[in-house]
């Protein structure tokens, strides 16, 4: 594997240096956790893993700016979701001849940077090739009060013609709120639009009243199916499926079974990937496996009566982002495989990877391994290629998302090097 370059400096200080400092001197503050910056090479780079040995990571596209979710065209290309900066294509995006296109795609409403807002997920239409339609999340900003904004998550879908977005329609809102919420998006096999929001603060996740913290079930034009769960019951919002979630930034259908998966960024701690259930209950804030950062746990125990355990669990934590189920022919030792990724393993920085999971055809977790950990990346979305293969993106540091974004993420394929 090529060499990862590592830009920190360490400095020591000496024992008679820090004996001859004033006994009123201020004690100097402990480091900070993570291993020494790194820097993504051009690769390619090529890992063993336990199933598919001989695994070739190859860099499809750098530069770009917290990258959060790819849409791979008919014709080849991909459309590129930077959260808080806007929509981009990447020509060739399965070549060797890769192109980032370096104008925005144009006709998107006003995405702004606030907090972790901004574009969130893009999602092509089952029937994209006749109709073009796409949809696509954000966090719609008031500001009003400039000190203060507020924020609502949004979705929405418009006509993609090949450089630019029209007819662009709202299909649903969330309550204003002071925090950004992610979200997700996945076609269901009963047709059906589902898309996941957070509720980390407070008790949304548990008011039927808001959006936040929850799974939404929509038909494709927004409306609300008349089978959704809380429909006609007093206080409950009518596109609520699921409640009770935290963060979740993942979804995906598990086609072989027709299920719904989630993911869940618990706390310090408690990490989930959630089977979806109409009308379920997922626990948070009531109930977690988690722990608050600064050590406390959320709840004493970790499930109480009517709560929904979940499909696979993390402790230490492991910030879980996209979720894939494997059904190429491209790597067969993988094949109904469940792909998670990782921004960093237990609050320690820099230790992101491409969780894989086997199992069964119950969705009973059978093992697991961590893949491209040596790299050192924070993994935000994985998705199964036209061409069988799976692509990553990924963020080296990010940086501050709203003051200071790095343009230091990455497109990568995963392909069988032999």
């Amino acid at each position: 594997m090529r060499s990862i370059r590592s830009r920190s400096v360490f400095r020591v200080a000496s024992l008679a240096g820090a004996l001859a400092a004033p006994v009123f001197a201020q004690q100097a503050q402990p480091p900070q956790p993570g291993i020494a910056r790194v820097e993504l090479g051009p690769g390619p780079y090529v890992f063993d893993t336990a199933e598919q040995h001989k695994l070739r990571v190859t860099v499809v596209a750098r530069d770009l700016v917290h990258p959060f979710s790819v849409a791979f065209l008919p014709d080849g290309d991909a459309l590129l979701v930077e959260r808080g900066s806007g929509l981009r294509i990447i020509h060739h995006a399965t070549d060797a001849n890769a192109a980032l296109d370096p104008a925005p795609i144009a006709g998107l409403p006003k995405t702004p940077r606030v907090g972790g807002g901004g574009l969130q997920e893009i999602l092509l239409h089952p029937n994209f090739a006749s109709n073009h339609v796409v949809y696509f999340t954000w966090n719609k900003v008031d500001a009003t009060d400039p000190k203060k904004p507020k924020l609502a998550i949004t979705l929405a879908r418009g006509k993609f013609d090949g450089k630019a977005l029209a007819d662009v329609r709202e299909l649903f809102t969330g309550e204003w709120q002071d925090t950004a919420s992610g979200a997700r998006l996945a076609f269901g096999k009963d047709g059906m639009l589902y898309m996941t929001t957070g509720g980390p603060f407070g008790t949304k996740a548990q008011d039927l009243g808001s959006v936040y913290g929850k799974i939404i079930r929509l038909r494709e034009d927004g409306s609300v199916p008349s089978d959704n769960p809380f429909v006609g019951k007093t206080g409950a919002r009518p596109e609520v499926y699921a409640y009770g979630f935290r963060d979740q930034l993942g979804l995906v259908l598990h086609e072989a079974s027709g299920a719904i998966l989630a993911t869940d960024h618990g706390p310090n701690g408690g990490d989930e990937v959630n089977l979806i259930l109409p009308g379920r209950d997922y626990g948070w804030p009531k109930f977690s496996f988690g722990r608050q950062y600064d050590g406390p746990r959320v709840s004493e125990t970790p499930l109480g009566p009517g709560v929904e355990q979940p499909l696979l669990l993390w402790i230490p934590s492991i910030a879980p982002s996209g979720i894939e189920v494997y059904t190429g022919d491209r790597f067969p030792a993988w094949k109904g495989n469940l792909f998670i990724g990782s921004a960093r393993r237990g609050e320690i920085p820099r230790t992101g990877g491409l969780e894989r999971v086997v199992v069964n055809k119950n969705l009973e977790e059978l093992r697991r391994e961590t893949l491209l950990t040596d790299l050192h990346l924070r993994v935000r979305f994985v998705r199964q290629g036209p061409d069988g293969l799976l692509y990553v993106l990924a963020e080296q540091n990010g940086g501050d998302i709203a003051r200071a974004p790095a343009a230091d993420g990455a497109l990568l394929r995963l392909e069988p090097a032999q």
